[in-house]
């Protein structure tokens, strides 16, 4: 899993899988997600992401990880 964020647009894009979305569907105003080819998730795109959600924090709770990396 990947997040990034985009000052320039305010988004925040979370990849779930690695690969090309090949389909994208509004879930909600400002909400998209990516599908693959064979109907998968691959990823999340939030709009105006610092109005919708806390960027200043990072809690990861239970999560099975074999590393980590901040960029």
């Amino acid at each position: 899993m990947k997040l990034s964020y985009y000052p320039e647009t305010d988004s925040l894009y979370m990849e779930l899988k690695a690969g090309p979305g090949t389909e994208t569907r509004e879930v909600t105003e400002g909400l998209n997600v990516d599908l693959n080819a064979h109907g998968e998730v691959v990823g999340f795109d939030i709009d105006h992401a610092s109005k919708r959600c806390d960027l200043s924090t990072l809690e990861t709770e239970a999560l099975p990880l074999r590393s980590t990396k901040a960029g």
